[in-house]
């Protein structure tokens, strides 16, 4: 009895992968133009991804900064500019801080004075000296002898 249980479980599992395999096929034969569509989409896909990657990258920038070394003698104010631009004092007094990278918080606390006056004082700087940032201000102090 065991042995017919066998034979027949044999010959079962014989006939439906056999099944299973003309299934395959039949499933290969029906859908071939898909299955090559497939295939060429992925193939072109990975080669877009890897040609736009290659493509894309970014190249190496070297950028130079100029770092200015401090002079052996000492810095001499240009009294002269100083009077032609206009500054005060106190105008003066802030782009100093403004060299230093202070805030504009940071200079109203060093110098006692409000966040508004530190503004004004600022704007007004940039107006005599011509600049439109804070950095280019500075720029121009150093370059005019307002600043060391």
């Amino acid at each position: 009895m065991k042995r017919h249980i066998l034979i027949y479980g044999l010959l079962g599992g014989v006939v439906i992968a056999l099944l299973k395999w003309m299934e395959y096929r039949f499933l290969v034969v029906e859908h071939s133009l898909e299955i090559y569509g497939g295939l060429i989409a992925i193939t072109f896909a990975v080669l877009g991804i890897w040609l736009g990657l290659k493509f894309t990258k970014t190249e190496e920038r070297v950028i130079l900064k100029e770092v200015q070394v401090p002079s052996s003698e000492p810095f001499i104010l240009n009294q002269s500019k100083v009077d032609d631009l206009g500054i005060t004092p106190r105008e003066l007094e802030v782009l100093e801080l403004m060299a230093q990278g202070l805030s504009n918080r940071e200079i109203a606390e060093k110098l006692f004075v409000s966040e508004n006056t530190v503004k004004t004082h600022s704007s007004r700087v940039l107006d005599k000296l011509g600049a439109k940032r804070r950095t280019q201000a500075v720029q121009l102090g150093k370059e005019f002898g307002l600043i060391a």
